[in-house]
């Protein structure tokens, strides 16, 4: 009998304290295991007293649920669709274009129509989303920085945050970037897992590095998912690698794609995964692909 049919997920089966075994009746409400799904308690009291006897299970099944997130295939990459033409965006960072009126990312074919259209028509200079004139001087264009920065707009606090890191600034780039990733800013994210690795700022911190890092590779970053990779295989993991290579694969990523390819030849992938993650990176890299975006790409090359 394994370990999942003993007498905790039992007593949780049949909706009764594991420690004490009172059931759940209309005055006692039982709430589960803080870690894990597997076992409930009518108390604090008896979640406590029950801890020795649950421990070892309960940290076994937390890894297997962490896991499963961890290992889930995004949708998407964190970077998501643009805006206008509705297409993902591709990871190439030259092949869009952040507007920080609107804090938006859109492709480059959608950039350069909107480019061609205003010089056809004469109009002014513009997003080519929200349509916000573009800041005439600097001084203008600081005002709409500031505006947006007090409104906790989470891609103004992180290019605040790239501000001060490149000025060296490393305490500031530091405050900026975590309450960045708290509004949500993906991107922020894994710098996060970058300065707890090289400790700028705030002291090296493996685990607070690896946390930022898996919820950057959890909401779809392959860079992240990819450097993930890596660390498993240094650390002799390579079941683990494969799989973290294989997810970032198949979001459009050629350097996880690659080292795939090299684990392939060494034996550490099979032939049926490599044939998913090979078909995964194309249909994922046909995905951004337009005429519009060819057409950019003619009119203005990418360096």
């Amino acid at each position: 009998m394994s370990w999942a049919d003993n007498i905790d997920t039992e007593a949780a089966d049949v909706k009764c304290c594991a420690s004490c075994g009172i059931a759940e009746v209309d005055d006692i409400k039982l709430k589960n295991c803080d870690a894990c799904d597997l076992v409930r308690y009518c108390s604090d009291t008896c979640q406590q007293d029950h801890r020795p006897n649950h421990e070892a299970m309960c940290k076994e099944r937390a890894a297997e649920l962490h896991d499963e997130i961890l290992f889930k295939q995004p949708e998407s990459s964190y970077l998501g669709d643009c805006p206008i033409c509705c297409l993902p965006l591709s990871l190439d960072p030259k092949k869009s274009v952040p507007y920080y009126c609107c804090s938006k990312l859109a492709c480059k074919g959608c950039t350069t129509a909107n480019m061609m259209r205003q010089l056809d028509e004469g109009a002014p200079n513009g997003c080519p989303f929200c349509r916000h004139l573009y800041a005439k001087s600097e001084e203008e264009n600081e005002r709409q920085n500031k505006k947006r920065f007090e409104a906790n707009d989470p891609f103004a606090l992180r290019e605040a945050g790239m501000k001060h890191f490149d000025d060296g600034d490393y305490d500031r780039a530091f405050e900026y970037f975590t309450k960045a990733a708290d509004f949500g800013d993906l991107p922020a994210q894994f710098i996060l897992s970058l300065i707890y690795r090289e400790g700028l700022g705030v002291e090296k911190d493996e685990k607070m590095e690896l946390y930022y890092s898996e919820e950057a590779a959890i909401s779809g970053d392959p860079i992240a998912r990819c450097s993930l990779g890596c660390k498993e295989g240094e650390n002799g993991r390579y079941d683990r690698a494969v799989k973290h290579f294989i997810i970032a694969a198949k979001l459009g990523h050629d350097d996880s794609l690659q080292r795939l390819k090299e684990m392939y030849k060494s034996g550490y992938v099979s032939k049926e995964d490599f044939a998913s993650a090979l078909r995964g990176h194309q249909a994922a890299v046909d995905a951004t692909k337009s005429p519009q975006r060819e057409e950019a790409d003619k009119l203005v090359p990418t360096s």
